[in-house]
C-alpha cells in the first residue's frame, strides 16, 4: 500500500526531483485561420471568423458573461471579436492572463498582439512550457466554449457540424501536430445536439490516436438530455470501446455557480468547484459505470479538497436510501467504489486535498496548470506542487504528477502524444 509519509525526504530536492509535469487542463486560443482556412467557401460569411471592433459595454455578473460589440468608428477600447451567425464573442484578459501582474488583470477585451502568443502559438507555447517544467498538456478550446457548446447554441446544424470537425482536424494536425513533437495532447469535440453522431466522431478521432473528448458537466443546462437517461448511450458506447476519456471543464454546463443575479465574479470563482460535484454525483448515481466498464470521466479545475465527503454521503445514502431513492436497480456498488474505478479529480491549487488524498486515493489525482488563464500557477507551477507535495513520497509525487496522465490518456512511457 502506498504511503505519503516519504522515507527518501521531501518532494524537490536534489535527492528526488520534482518530476516533469503533464498539465491535464490548459487552453488554446484559437488562431483566427481555424475555421477559414477548412470551412467550405459558402461559409465564409457565417463561419466563425475575427473582427477588429470596439466594445460598446460587457458585464460579468451572476456567474453571466454578457459584452456588446461596438460598430466601426464608435468609442470604446478595441479588440479582437469571433463572430458567427448572430455571435459575437471577444478575445478578453481573462482568456491570456499569464504574464501580467494579478493586479492588471481587468475583464477587457484585448487584441492577438496584447496577448502571450504561447496562448496561440505552438513553437511559443513548448518554450512557456518548458520555463514551467511542464513536459506535455492536454489543452481545453476557447472560442468553442469548453465542450463545444458554441456550436451548438448556433442554428445552422450543417455548419456547426463541420465547424466541430475542422475544430478537431485542426487540434489533431497542427495544434498536436509534428511541431509540438508529442507535447501537446489532443482533446475533440462532439457535435452535442447529436449521441450518434457524437459516436462516430469519436471513433473518427480515436482511429488517430486521439483518447479525450470534452463533454459537459451538467448537459441539461444546455437544453440536452441527463446523464440518468439513455439518450447519451452511443455516444458513451463509442467511448467505452475506444477508450476514449471524457473530460468535463469547469463551466461546460455555460452556467458558472453563483448565488445571486448581482453576485460579483468573485462569488462564482470561489465556488466553482459546485458544478463538478454536482456532476460527479450525477454520474455516480447514473448506473453508467457499470452499463460501461471501461468508461472514465475527468473532472477539469475542480480541484480535489469537496471530493471525500461526497464519497462519503453518496455511500450513506446509496446503502440506506436507495430502495426509495431511485437506484436500486441500477448502481449495485458503493458509490466510493465506482468513483476508485472510473473518475479522476484535477487540481492546480489544493494543498487541502493533497493533505487528504488518501481519502480520495492516490491513483484518482491529476496535476494542471491552467495556462494561460488568470487562475493559472505559470510560471511556478513546479514551486506549488513542490510546496504542497512535500509531505508526500517521491512515488505518490511521481504518479499524480505524471504516472496517472499517461496511463488515462494513453501516453508513451515518456509522457509524450503518439498518433
Amino acid at each position: 500500500m502506498e504511503t505519503t509519509q516519504s522515507k527518501a525526504g521531501p518532494s524537490g530536492t536534489s535527492e528526488t526531483p520534482f518530476p516533469k509535469i503533464i498539465s491535464v487542463d490548459d487552453h488554446t486560443v484559437e488562431p483566427p485561420d481555424v475555421w477559414r482556412d477548412r470551412l467550405p467557401a459558402r461559409y465564409q460569411d457565417t463561419g466563425p471568423r475575427i473582427v477588429r471592433a470596439p466594445l460598446k459595454e460587457m458585464t460579468f455578473l451572476g456567474g453571466k458573461f454578457a459584452p456588446v460589440m461596438g460598430a466601426p468608428g464608435d468609442d470604446g477600447p478595441v479588440g479582437d471579436w469571433w463572430v458567427y451567425e448572430d455571435l459575437h464573442r471577444p478575445l478578453t484578459r481573462l482568456d491570456t492572463a499569464v504574464g501580467y501582474s494579478r493586479d492588471e488583470i481587468r475583464l477587457e477585451v484585448i487584441t492577438y498582439e496584447q496577448m502571450r502568443p504561447g496562448s496561440y502559438d505552438v513553437p511559443r507555447r513548448l518554450a512557456d512550457m518548458d520555463v514551467n517544467h511542464v513536459q506535455s498538456a492536454l489543452c481545453f478550446p476557447t472560442f468553442p466554449r469548453f465542450c463545444g457548446q458554441t456550436f451548438t447554441e448556433a442554428k445552422d446544424r450543417e455548419l456547426g457540424l463541420l465547424a466541430v470537425k475542422a475544430y478537431n482536424d485542426w487540434m489533431v494536425e497542427e495544434w498536436c501536430g509534428p511541431q509540438a513533437a508529442g507535447r501537446l495532447i489532443p482533446l475533440t469535440l462532439i457535435p452535442l445536439w447529436d449521441a450518434e453522431l457524437a459516436a462516430e466522431e469519436v471513433r473518427r478521432n480515436a482511429a488517430r490516436g486521439v483518447r479525450a473528448v470534452a463533454f459537459s458537466e451538467i448537459p441539461p443546462h444546455l437544453g440536452l438530455p441527463s446523464v440518468h437517461t439513455d439518450a447519451w448511450d452511443p455516444f458513451l458506447a463509442a467511448c467505452d470501446e475506444t477508450g476514449t476519456v471524457v473530460a468535463m471543464h469547469i463551466g461546460s454546463s455555460s452556467r458558472m455557480p453563483s448565488t445571486s443575479a448581482d453576485a460579483p465574479p468573485a462569488v462564482g470563482s470561489t465556488i466553482t468547484f459546485a458544478n463538478c460535484c454536482f456532476s460527479m454525483v450525477d454520474w455516480l448515481m447514473s448506473g453508467k459505470f457499470e452499463r460501461f466498464p471501461n468508461l472514465k470521466v475527468m473532472y477539469a479545475e475542480g480541484q480535489i479538497g469537496w471530493i471525500p465527503y461526497i464519497l462519503e454521503r453518496a455511500d450513506v445514502v446509496w446503502e440506506e436510501n436507495r430502495g426509495w431513492g431511485g437506484v436500486a436497480d441500477k448502481v449495485h456498488r458503493p458509490p466510493s467504489e465506482l468513483f476508485a474505478d472510473h473518475v479522476y479529480g484535477c487540481f492546480f491549487d489544493d494543498a487541502f486535498g493533497l493533505r487528504n488524498l488518501d481519502a480520495i486515493g492516490v491513483g484518482n489525482v491529476l496535476y494542471e496548470t491552467d495556462y494561460p488563464h488568470s487562475d493559472s500557477t505559470w510560471p511556478k507551477s513546479r514551486e506549488v506542487g513542490e510546496a504542497q507535495m512535500a509531505h508526500l513520497a517521491p512515488d505518490v509525487v511521481e504518479r499524480i504528477v505524471r504516472r496517472n496522465a499517461i496511463d488515462l490518456l494513453g501516453l508513451t512511457e515518456d509522457g509524450l502524444w503518439t498518433p
